[in-house]
């Protein structure tokens, strides 16, 4: 719960008071600052502290582009109560430089709890992790899928967190997936923190989805109001089903080649179906990729040529 004065780093920040907070993570060898840009908004009604993320992966535009249009909508300017923290690029970096990762090529999502004489993305992981885990009730971490792969829009949480169950109830994505928690991840870090923590996933990376942008901002209103945050006003009500998986498995390629697809994601499939071909550029054979189980495409590759193991489809099952 928020408490009558938040301290990050040297800055204090008491209830009703709202500002911008610039915190160095390092420098990049133009002697250009890499910052973490906090935007910090106090109710002064006491209440829940929320953090929302974007851009821990520097590429994954529409998901900054969530946060962007929640502070430009000054949606949290008035809150009802408690405390609520934006920071729309966690990897200036990545998003500078259309980039992923961090200079030395690591994973900021794979360097918590992080150290504040590691490398770049350890730097910022321990960042976050020093000074402002520890304020924090929830985390909403926004992302999209990398690498030409795209992902339909779907809340993650881990599994056994009921809290976080009620939390992705009223998320109300697409697709609700209760995920095992990768090490060295945020959200392992989270949770030893005991801090709720949801993952968005919507869209690809470098492009706009605007269904995947507006399934996302609605779905964090919606966790707002429930938090106390925000009016209702603010939110509306979902006009799609939602479907929740119990566990995932990709498709992966059999064969190298020329990758079209007949199925994509957002839609169910069945056992035996033909799920896309895989052609040889010499018009010398194809070869098709079968459905080997009912589920869900959660996830898609949309890459024109395919490599023999490259992940091709994100299938999803209920039970």
């Amino acid at each position: 719960m928020a408490s009558k004065e938040l301290k990050i780093q040297d800055q204090i920040f008491n209830p009703g008071e709202k500002g911008v907070i610039k915190i160095s993570v390092g420098k990049l060898t133009s002697g250009t600052d890499i910052e973490l840009e906090a935007h910090i908004f106090r109710s002064k009604k006491p209440g829940n502290t929320t953090l929302l993320l974007a851009g821990v992966h520097g590429d994954e535009i529409n998901r900054i582009e969530i946060l962007r249009r929640t502070l430009k909508e000054k949606y949290l300017h008035k809150l009802s109560s408690g405390t609520v923290i934006v920071i729309p690029i966690v990897n200036l970096y990545g998003f500078i430089n259309f980039n992923r990762y961090v200079p030395d090529g690591k994973d900021v999502n794979r360097s918590f709890p992080g150290t504040l004489n590691g490398s770049l993305a350890s730097r910022i992981a321990r960042t976050l992790t020093k000074y402002i885990f520890p304020h924090i009730d929830y985390i909403f971490d926004f992302h999209t899928g990398g690498d030409l792969r795209y992902n339909y829009p779907q809340i993650r949480y881990s599994k056994n967190d009921l809290t976080a169950a009620k939390l992705a109830d009223i998320f109300f994505a697409p697709y609700t997936i209760r995920s095992g928690i990768i090490p060295k991840s945020l959200r392992k870090t989270a949770k030893t923190m005991s801090i709720t923590t949801l993952i968005y996933e919507g869209g690809e990376s470098i492009r706009f989805n605007h269904d995947a942008i507006s399934i996302g901002t609605q779905g964090l209103l919606r966790c707002l109001v429930h938090l106390g945050h925000i009016d209702k006003k603010h939110s509306e009500d979902a006009l799609y089903k939602n479907t929740i998986i119990e566990n995932t498995s990709w498709i992966r390629s059999s064969h190298s080649g020329i990758f079209i697809f007949n199925k994509r994601s957002g839609e169910t499939i069945v056992k035996g179906e033909k799920l896309a071909s895989i052609n040889d550029p010499y018009a010398r054979k194809t070869n098709y990729i079968i459905a080997k189980k009912s589920g869900h495409i959660i996830g898609h590759n949309n890459a024109s040529v395919v490599n023999h193991g490259d992940a091709l489809f994100h299938i999803g099952f209920t039970s």
